[in-house]
């Protein structure tokens, strides 16, 4: 009982810790969804070139970062006649480049973190693009725009057919402001907490019991940290192996992260860990319903590649400029919760939280609420 309260108070230190930066990240996309209409997204996504992906990468970073709804809707927006690189790409921004996760990071982590997940994410996008160009046959793509319009249910398909953006020719402040645009986020606000305390929830509790219960000594074996080069090396390999495993995603396996970080995974390691949340064991199967076997093994095969390679760039990039850690001390947990700053944010912003969700309840959000998965 001892070990499983121990656990438990882990997961809720975490929680208390990443609270503030996760309303304010949820708010921000709430935002932005809201005034950003996603009816364009098939219009501006036509090919793969740089422009294409440039913005795929922009609209991405601006929408939700619940990893389901990124695969549903990029399944849709390819539908709709979008190039499927560019549909990628904008899967991939929609779950790493996201503000949530910028935020959790620094508050947990550290600005490294930020930095390195936030110039890794765009190198992925490149390296995606171009295993795509060398390996994605035009019949492939036959093949996958063919089972994708079959229509086949994945996960979260309400949430990422849902656009309640405001368009009544006003400017972007005027469009926020109004009742529309407020009672707009409120409900993206929501919806977007709903897809994805799960995985915050699953993520924390993971994080909690290896924290507490995992020997220190197995995550530095496991990680090679008695061999600095290898362990630079072996750890963009595994971390994204560990992530397939752990079968969080989205902001929810940044805790774990953290986690792995202080048990001596590398530093690229940690970035090709997160970056891993669009291969979990469910999105494989995900894959496999929305576009078929082979283009589902193609697309986890070259995400892989991306992250890995990309972790290793950044490791090296970061690394040359002195800035990776020297002390491997993530805010995973504190003694005891006291009134410090972290405490005065959370209650800010949990009641401007408590105004979006009762601005929810009053416009009409449970019943729209209902046609998500």
């Amino acid at each position: 009982m001892t070990a499983l309260g121990h656990a438990l108070w882990m997961a809720f230190a975490m929680f208390w810790e990443i609270l503030w930066p996760l309303i304010l990240g949820f708010g921000l996309s709430g935002i932005v969804q809201a005034v950003v209409s996603k009816g364009e997204m098939s219009r501006l996504l036509p090919d793969d070139s740089p422009k294409s992906l440039a913005i795929a990468t922009g609209l991405g970073a601006a929408s939700s970062s619940c990893s389901y709804a990124a695969v549903a809707l990029a399944r849709s927006i390819f539908r709709k006649g979008a190039d499927f690189t560019a549909a990628m790409a904008f899967e991939v921004a929609s779950t790493n480049l996201v503000a949530e996760l910028s935020f959790i990071l620094i508050v947990l982590m550290g600005w490294q973190f930020a930095l390195a997940e936030f110039t890794g994410g765009p190198l992925m996008i490149v390296i995606i693009a171009v295993l795509f160009r060398i390996f994605l046959s035009r019949k492939l793509i036959t093949e996958a725009r063919k089972q994708a319009d079959k229509g086949i249910k994945g996960s979260m398909e309400g949430h990422a057919e849902m656009d309640m953006s405001v368009e009544n020719g006003h400017s972007l402040w005027q469009r926020l402001f109004s009742r529309e645009g407020i009672t707009a986020t409120s409900h993206y606000f929501v919806m977007d907490w709903a897809a994805v305390w799960k995985d915050i929830a699953g993520g924390l509790l993971i994080a909690g019991a290896l924290g507490a219960w995992m020997p220190q000594g197995f995550w530095k074996d496991f990680f090679l940290t008695s061999h600095p080069v290898a362990a630079t090396l072996w750890g963009p390999i595994v971390g994204p192996l560990v992530a397939v495993l752990s079968f969080v995603c989205s902001v929810g396996n940044i805790p774990l992260a953290a986690v792995l970080w202080n048990g001596g995974i590398s530093f690229g390691g940690v970035i090709a860990f997160i970056y891993a949340d669009l291969i979990v064991l469910p999105i494989i199967d995900i894959y496999r319903k929305y576009y078929g076997w082979k283009v589902a093994g193609l697309i986890v095969a070259v995400f892989y590649v991306a992250m890995v390679g990309a972790a290793l760039i950044v490791e090296f990039l970061v690394g040359a400029l002195g800035l990776i850690p020297q002390h491997r001390g993530a805010q995973v947990v504190e003694m005891s919760i006291s009134f410090n700053y972290t405490t005065v944010l959370n209650i800010i912003f949990l009641a401007i939280a408590a105004f979006l969700i009762v601005r929810f309840f009053r416009t009409g959000g449970p019943k729209m609420m209902a046609h998500m998965d």
